[in-house]
C-alpha cells in the first residue's frame, strides 16, 4: 500500500465525522423542540455508514468510508400534560423531541477526537513521505 493511499481513507474517514459532528449538533439544537402533534416534532437523527473500495481496495485492500444516509429514531417522543402550553392538543398534551443529550455528547466526543486521529494520521504520513524525499538528497 501506497502512502498515498492513506490521504484518501483519512480523507473519507474525516469527511464522515465531520458529517457526524452537524448531525450531533442538530441534535442538540432540538433536544428540546416540543410540539402538539408527534410528526411535527424533532426526531432525533443518526448516520449510516458503509466501507466502499474501487479497483484499488481489489488490489490493495484499501477502502475507505461512505454515508448511506441519515435516519431519524424510533424510539418513542415524550408526551407531557401540559394544557397551558401554547403548543399543546386538544387533549393538553405536548410532545416532546426524543434527543437524548447525554448521548449525543457522547457522540460529540467520539467524534470529535476521531476526527482529530484524522488529522494527526495525515500529518504523520506528510512527515514520512517528506523525510523520504529528503533521503535522496
Amino acid at each position: 500500500m501506497s502512502l498515498f493511499n492513506v490521504f484518501d481513507v483519512a480523507g473519507s474517514a474525516m469527511n464522515a465525522q465531520s458529517v457526524r459532528l452537524n448531525v450531533t449538533a442538530s441534535n442538540m439544537a432540538n433536544a428540546g423542540s416540543t410540539s402538539g402533534d408527534p410528526d411535527k416534532v424533532y426526531r432525533a437523527r443518526q448516520p449510516v455508514f458503509s466501507s466502499f473500495g474501487d479497483a484499488l481496495s481489489n488490489q490493495t485492500g484499501v477502502s475507505g468510508v461512505r454515508l448511506e444516509g441519515v435516519i431519524e429514531s424510533s424510539a418513542p417522543l415524550n408526551k407531557l400534560y401540559q394544557p397551558s402550553h401554547p403548543e399543546a392538543d386538544e387533549d393538553g398534551n405536548v410532545y416532546v423531541s426524543n434527543v437524548n443529550s447525554v448521548e449525543e455528547m457522547v457522540n460529540m466526543m467520539s467524534a470529535s477526537r476521531s476526527y482529530q486521529n484524522g488529522v494527526e494520521l495525515i500529518n504523520t504520513t506528510k512527515d514520512l513521505l517528506l523525510q523520504t524525499l529528503s533521503l535522496g538528497r
